[in-house]
């Protein structure tokens, strides 16, 4: 048996287990609360989580064994990076394990926003026949601006092509150059604004991206235009974001994320031109078993001292 001891914090894919059973000891601690996480995790060599448990900077002082945090999916926005490149604690991620089924989820919240698919499912469901009030839009011919063109965005940006749409690209980070060659076409923001038909987030939240979608940036959007986000919470101002609905200047809005989770019944995930789920964009058998399988093997190479494929710190 291993001498090495990893903590689960959120749950983990039964092969990501078996993964981590071949070199390390492991607990699964699913739903522990942050006041238990305090008392227990001194024991451990490594911690995996998902976006629940929050790696704060009390947390790593109570770890005093921790060599590692591994994130099972890809924003690592509950992990204190700082803290943990203080501390020397390796901090890794599972990048490429949820990027198919986030991108398929925002195309399906993208599909059952201009085809009315909650409010026509609502309505049979209690013997209604409303085909004439439920007139919907098309993907074709449709002008789709990405902000963030990475792993997802890109996915994203394939698949709605296949549906006949144009897609833009805005990305500051990344060359105009490295844009086209991700088959996306960059412009300037005040062009990706006033012209998108429909905007999709694909970034983590930072200092830099926490509420950029504001009133301003709404404000330079065309009248009619479309809201898709399955990136995380707070990277739109979400009050801004009513206010549009409320003039109409946003046609509709899917968000899979919220600034507050769970955000209970707000008025915006209540207004009847928003399609809301719980943070499932990464939740497929499919991803899971994937993030599973690849952050135990990235686990387990921190520990070992082994090269690493997905370190963040």
């Amino acid at each position: 048996m291993s001498d090495y001891k990893v903590l689960i914090c959120d749950g983990l894919a039964e092969s990501g287990k078996d993964t981590l059973a071949a070199g390390a000891q492991v607990d699964d601690c699913s739903g522990v609360s942050p006041e238990e996480l305090l008392e227990i995790v001194g024991d451990y060599d490594a911690m995996i989580v998902r976006s629940r448990t929050k790696v704060t900077r009390q947390v790593l002082d109570a770890g005093e064994k921790l060599k590692a945090v591994g994130r099972a999916g890809v924003g690592v926005d509950n992990i204190d990076l700082a803290a943990c490149a203080a501390k020397r604690v390796t901090v890794v991620n599972s990048p490429e394990a949820t990027t198919i089924a986030v991108a398929e989820h925002a195309l399906a919240l993208m599909l059952g926003l201009i085809r009315h698919v909650p409010k026509a499912d609502a309505s049979m469901k209690t013997g209604i026949w409303a085909k004439k009030e439920l007139r919907g839009t098309e993907l074709y011919g449709k002008r789709l601006g990405i902000i963030g063109v990475g792993r997802i965005g890109c996915a994203v940006s394939e698949r709605a092509q296949a549906f006949g749409m144009e897609v833009i690209g805005y990305d500051p980070p990344l060359s105009d150059e490295e844009i086209r060659k991700r088959c996306v076409i960059p412009v300037s923001l005040p062009e990706f604004y006033a012209t998108a038909d429909f905007i999709s987030l694909h970034v983590p939240l930072t200092q830099e991206t926490r509420g950029l979608l504001d009133g301003q940036a709404f404000a330079m959007m065309k009248r009619g235009v479309y809201i898709i986000c399955t990136a995380r919470g707070g990277v739109i101002d979400e009050t801004a974001l009513l206010a549009r609905l409320e003039s109409g200047q946003v046609a509709g809005a899917a968000l899979d994320v919220f600034a507050n989770e769970p955000p209970g019944l707000t008025a915006l995930v209540a207004h009847p031109n928003v399609i809301a789920s719980p943070h499932i964009g990464a939740q497929t058998d499919e991803a899971q078993t994937r993030a599973g399988e690849h952050i135990a093997a990235e686990i387990l190479a921190a520990l070992k001292g082994e090269p690493l494929r997905w370190k963040v710190v």
